[in-house]
């Protein structure tokens, strides 16, 4: 099958080697459009593929469409793409709201498309072997689940829409729903969430981070820390889960005992945005693409579906209305 990439910034560059890797099973990246004709032109060159000049041009020459912009723009291109028969890979969040996502869905499925959201964590593999050992049932029931993750905010020189909550959701969002869905897919549905955050009370304050709380339907609980109030370079995730019978633990840089990390390093040359890696021969971008890829050849189901999305959408804008009103929510239909 042909793909088609929307969009040139840190998710496109991490999306177009992957796929590229997996012309193996079939892959062809064919084409690329970004909102800067000029970004498009020098991602093709040097990717080895075409540059279109408009998004409708690359819709009608692929199979699948690779959507890796703004978060306010992804309905649109959706919607697009499933008008033209066309399948969807579309980076997280799903939307912006949890109607727009569920119009995605619906649109999807009435033309017959199939439509995934890339919420990566879920193959990271470290995160992956968790969940397998929960349901062996190695540590009983999860009961308290803590995850954090943690690093400098966005810094693009041009155009920094992560930092604009009417285009990105706002680190709360943005950032923090990698967890969101982590913490769902372990311990089932959510029914109530609590939040503090930064700029939940200062909303121009220079820096964010925040404190979720979630109750599950079962009982358990989740506790989970983002942040993009750190400085540059820095990026840390980790987690641990403590269940009936045992205790999973991981952190990200747990081979070192002691960091210094200085707000204005010598010469600091880091990523416009910090994205998650891992050991091995494949990026956990290339197996969720892979993945999704394989569910439309063989028609499977993927391990995340555009309802799971929806749902980790509702937690994190419940968790921005907490974080504002101070109050807990619950959530639509639950107790």
């Amino acid at each position: 099958m042909r793909i088609g990439l929307v969009g040139t910034g840190s998710m496109g560059q991490a999306h177009s080697p992957s796929w590229k890797y997996l012309r193996n099973i079939g892959a062809e990246l064919v084409g690329v459009v970004a909102n800067r004709a000029e970004s498009a032109t020098a991602f093709a060159k040097e990717h080895g593929i075409k540059a279109y000049s408009s998004l409708d041009s690359l819709i009608a020459d692929v199979d699948i469409l690779d959507i890796c912009v703004p978060t306010n723009l992804h309905k649109e291109m959706t919607l697009k793409a499933a008008q033209a028969g066309k399948h969807v890979i579309c980076e997280k969040p799903i939307a912006l709201t949890v109607a727009d996502g569920i119009t995605m869905i619906k649109a999807c499925e009435e033309a017959n498309v199939r439509f995934f959201i890339a919420h990566v964590v879920r193959f990271i593999s470290q995160y992956r072997a968790a969940k397998d050992t929960i349901d062996a049932g190695n540590i009983g029931k999860p009961c308290v689940i803590r995850l954090s993750r943690a690093g400098y905010q966005p810094r693009k020189s041009t155009d920094n829409w992560f930092v604009d909550e009417q285009r990105s959701g706002g680190m709360m969002l943005d950032l923090m729903i990698h967890d969101y869905d982590y913490a769902r897919w372990v311990g089932g549905d959510v029914t109530r969430v609590f939040a503090k955050s930064v700029r939940g009370k200062q909303a121009d304050a220079p820096v964010d981070y925040a404190l979720v709380t979630l109750r599950f339907e079962n009982g358990a609980m989740a506790h989970i820390e983002g942040g993009w109030a750190y400085p540059p370079g820095f990026f840390r995730t980790s987690m641990d889960i403590a269940g009936t019978e045992g205790l999973i633990e991981w952190m990200s840089d747990d081979a070192e005992t002691l960091y210094t990390h200085l707000e204005n390093p010598p010469e600091v040359n880091v990523d416009e945005v910090a994205v998650p890696t891992a050991e091995g021969i494949d990026s956990p971008f290339t197996t969720e693409l892979r993945h999704f890829y394989q569910a439309i050849e063989n028609n499977t189901e993927p391990i995340i579906t555009a309802h799971d999305a929806v749902a980790a959408l509702e937690i994190g804008l419940a968790a921005i209305e907490s974080a504002k009103t101070g109050k807990p929510i619950t959530l639509s239909g639950k107790d």
